[in-house]
């Protein structure tokens, strides 16, 4: 038997050993979010290029075709706001990753206040908020393109729904806070 100096500190338990090993680990599976991070992060550029490059073909076709008509002005307009649809898109995957990022990594990336991410209910509140906005842009698009085939009433009467729901859960979150 060994005999232990009075200022060495006794060795944990094997019990205790475990514990603290699987409280570390579980600490450190935080970083997985890394893989979640830059996915989202890689998916908002791809879609950002991918739009923006969608976006210049059209305008260029509008040119090289030379047609000056309502039409024309009329296709050209539901580009644009197909377009603004896909970059709303993908500035909801940016600030979902930026938010993963500050909720799972590290609370102190330098960014404007609106954009800061300090608990769930923070990210929850800039994601609903920009769904509402491209509810109404996918609306606004419908509109645009409409010749009076279908029913967009009822489009819009359930995005409408949808609206004042998350509307509600915005303002019920706000309050809680």
């Amino acid at each position: 038997m060994q005999m232990r100096s009075p200022d060495q500190e006794p060795e944990p338990a094997p019990s205790t050993k475990s514990r603290l090993n699987l409280g570390r680990a579980l600490s450190s599976s935080r970083y997985i979010m890394v893989v979640a991070v830059i996915g989202a992060l890689v998916s908002s550029l791809a879609l950002i290029f991918y739009e923006a490059i969608v976006l210049v073909r059209g305008v260029v076709e509008v040119i090289r075709e030379r047609t000056v008509s309502p039409e024309a002005s009329k296709v050209l307009a539901v580009r644009l706001v197909e377009a603004v649809d896909v970059f709303l898109i993908a500035i909801t995957v940016y600030i979902t990753g930026l938010g993963l990022y500050a909720l799972f990594i590290e609370d102190s990336l330098s960014l404007p206040r609106w954009l800061e991410v300090h608990e769930l209910e923070d990210l929850k509140r800039s994601l609903v908020s920009l769904v509402i906005v491209v509810l109404a842009v996918l609306f606004l698009r419908h509109v645009m393109a409409w010749e009076g085939g279908y029913d967009i009433a009822g489009l819009g009467a359930a995005l409408a729904l949808v609206i004042v729901a998350l509307t509600f859960f915005l303002t019920r979150s706000g309050k809680q806070n």
